[in-house]
């Protein structure tokens, strides 16, 4: 008999348009994605990147640390010794399909070569653009060291 009385007088939709029209007037939270963005902190783990010296000179020393603590094995270097007697990386890979992300690679270097950016928005379109090579880091590096070398800033007190 209540279901009966309830199918007659509505009162699931009379509930479902009370609870509409009170939300109808509330502040929105949504936000348009492109034109819109949320702020991110400094900490955020994105895309790779690898910095340089003031002098121009790339900071990998090729010490393989980051290879070795990464736990995806998506870190690939080869390295060399330089006409100055240093020893420099040859061949620096990060496959992106492998990696997750975990920020261990920066942790583990000693001269703060490689990065991770706040940079999200990226996509392949072909196969093979996963692996980040050597080249294609130090030109996110270069292109992108304002924003990382704010970003190192804003998080040193808490290293």
């Amino acid at each position: 008999m209540k279901s009966i009385l309830q199918t007659f007088l509505l009162t699931e939709l009379l509930g479902g348009l009370r609870l509409t029209f009170k939300n109808l007037f509330v502040r929105k939270v949504t936000l348009n994605y492109p034109e819109e963005k949320t702020p991110k902190s400094p900490r955020f783990r994105g895309l790779h990147a690898q910095r340089r010296y003031p002098n121009g000179e790339e900071r990998c020393i090729a010490c393989k640390l980051c290879e070795a603590v990464c736990p995806a094995l998506a870190i690939t270097i080869d390295s060399d010794v330089s006409e100055d007697g240093t020893r420099r990386t040859t061949r620096y890979d990060i496959d992106l399909f492998k990696c997750i992300y975990c920020g261990f690679c920066e942790e583990a270097c000693p001269v703060d070569a490689i990065v991770e950016t706040r940079i999200h928005e990226y996509h392949m379109e072909n196969r093979g653009e996963n692996i980040m090579t050597k080249e294609k880091l130090l030109a996110i590096g270069d292109r992108y060291e304002p924003m990382i070398a704010a970003d190192k800033a804003a998080d040193a007190p808490y290293r």
